[in-house]
């Protein structure tokens, strides 16, 4: 590790920084569950600095999360408050792992 931070992981944090963004928006119905999977899925340099991991498990919440959206009301399976719980937890970890870098 270099005392310098180099252009691709600011790139993932600028990226990052802006998920967190969309997140809170999304939560304050500021913006749309589709828009902000369009976000996230454009984010190559936040999934690219990040464990392939993290990758899948937030292309697996995404699509959950845009099924979510095609139901007006909570369904058992795809109640959007806690798949917006466990993307903002993605985030938290997923910056934890950006600062490790």
């Amino acid at each position: 590790m270099t005392s310098t931070t180099s252009p691709e992981l600011l790139e993932a944090a600028r990226q990052l920084q802006q998920l967190k963004s969309g997140l809170e928006q999304l939560a304050q119905s500021q913006t749309s569950a589709s828009a902000l999977s369009q976000q996230a899925r454009a984010a190559t340099a936040l999934l690219q600095t990040l464990p392939a991991r993290y990758g899948e498990v937030l292309l697996n919440l995404l699509d959950r999360l845009e099924s979510s959206a095609l139901f007006t009301e909570e369904s058992c399976s795809f109640s959007q408050k806690d798949l917006l719980d466990n993307l903002q937890t993605w985030a938290q970890k997923a910056e934890g792992q950006l600062k490790k870098s």
